[in-house]
């Protein structure tokens, strides 16, 4: 992403700062990428936004971690988004992230067969936090998100149920591990983990569809339905 070593003096060195697709000046000061970094930010709140994403494109690698060779030219892009926006941005990321998790364990479902018990068990364990990262950005939504109770429940509740089916779920892997079968951790996969990524995905569709229909959103629809599978899970996970 992004180095906090110093962009070298060169003049033939350069760097090109575009933020939300237009470029823009940055302080001469400012040639560390952790300084022009800094400068996005206050730039972005000073308009009540938040600096969201922040690349670089070119070549920052060397032995002082940039490059110094001659006419290095390097791309800064960053993207703000405005308070209001930032409920629909944390869930488009939290579908990213766990789309990204269904074709890990998808792929792993076929790997594990033809590997070692072992080799198995690592390839699980290494993709934990991938299945954990979708709540912990959900985390950061606000609790006003649900609107008032009525009945629907709070976004820490949700959160809760959700981390509480993700436990059992790594709970029930994990003592597969147990048995050194590979056959055994590619079909607990295959039906513990892979539905549980898929029922994610469904309600974090269903809740960024409603967050773009309702003009002002409150989205009480969505936390009783994810209320609703969350009891059922729990249903059958005590069965």
């Amino acid at each position: 992403m992004y180095s906090d070593s110093k962009v070298p003096s060169s003049p033939e060195s350069q760097i090109e700062v575009m933020l939300d697709g237009r470029r823009i000046g940055v302080p001469p000061q400012r040639r560390s990428l952790a300084a022009i970094r800094s400068y996005l930010e206050s730039r972005a709140l000073e308009q009540q936004r938040v600096l969201w994403s922040f690349r670089v494109v070119g070549d920052a690698t060397g032995s002082a971690g940039m490059s110094s060779a001659p006419g290095q030219f390097l791309r800064v892009q960053a993207r703000t988004i405005g308070l209001d926006q930032m409920p629909l941005q944390l869930v488009e990321d939290a579908m990213l992230q766990t789309a990204q998790a269904h074709a890990k364990v998808q792929r792993a479902v076929a790997h594990v067969m033809i590997n070692e018990a072992a080799w198995g068990h690592e390839l699980w364990w290494n993709m934990n936090e991938g299945l954990k990262q979708p709540l912990l950005t959900l985390s950061l939504l606000p609790d006003s998100v649900c609107g008032p109770a009525n009945g629907s429940a709070s976004p820490m509740q949700l959160r809760e149920w959700q981390f509480e089916q993700l436990d059992g779920i790594l709970q029930e892997v994990d003592w597969v591990c147990l048995a050194d079968d590979p056959t055994a951790l590619s079909d607990a996969l295959e039906a513990r983990v892979l539905p549980w990524l898929e029922g994610l995905q469904e309600m974090l569709a269903l809740m960024r569809e409603t967050m773009l229909i309702a003009p002002e959103p409150t989205y009480s629809k969505v936390c009783k339905e994810v209320a609703r599978r969350a009891n059922g899970h729990k249903s059958i996970t005590r069965n």
